[in-house]
């Protein structure tokens, strides 16, 4: 990440609002910026596939559920936040699991980036599938946009919910059975 770059756009901002970058309040903006960006935007470079440890454990193929799993990311479209939970569930095949810890750390990776909700869901449904091949995984992501509640329609506290189904999850009955239990 090119933080003096980033300084100088954050100044160039600055002048283009009109504003006086020398200005007491704003004299360090772009120092903090730059670190802020360097914080939120680290999982740009990283690949989240690799975040996904596989162990042995016999598990029966039952349903394996993670909910309200908090995240925090940029909407790639107005650079504004957008936050909420996440709720992960698949299915094991062969006996093959992974960590909560590690779904946990895929979520943040792929929230640590510019991106939109909907692609998310699906990178994540993704790399759950190809990484620990399961018979299905199912992502629901939950979120506060603030480009709806700061802008345009300025709706406050709207939630908009996507989700992402792969493989057994496609199947209403064991669709039906994790949104039960995702719900609780």
């Amino acid at each position: 990440m090119e933080q003096k770059r980033i300084k100088k756009a954050v100044r160039e901002i600055i002048e283009a609002l009109g504003e006086n970058p020398e200005r007491e309040g704003l004299k360090k903006t772009p120092d903090r910026v730059a670190k802020m960006y360097a914080d939120i935007f680290k999982g740009i470079k990283k690949k989240p596939e690799k975040a996904i440890r596989i162990y042995h454990a016999k598990n029966y193929d039952e349903i394996i559920i993670i909910r309200n799993i908090p995240f925090y990311s940029f909407c790639e479209h107005h650079l504004l936040p957008f936050f909420g939970k996440v709720h992960i569930a698949y299915i094991p095949k062969n006996d093959r699991i992974t960590g909560y810890a590690n779904l946990i750390e895929v979520v943040e990776l792929y929230s640590e980036r510019l991106t939109i909700q909907e692609r998310m869901a699906t990178e994540i449904a993704d790399t759950i599938m190809k990484t620990l091949k399961p018979m299905g995984a199912f992502v629901i992501i939950e979120a506060r946009q603030l480009c709806l509640e700061m802008q345009g329609l300025k709706k406050q506290g709207e939630i908009t919910v996507t989700s992402a189904i792969r493989g057994a999850f496609e199947r209403e009955r064991t669709r039906l059975e994790a949104l039960s239990l995702m719900e609780r």
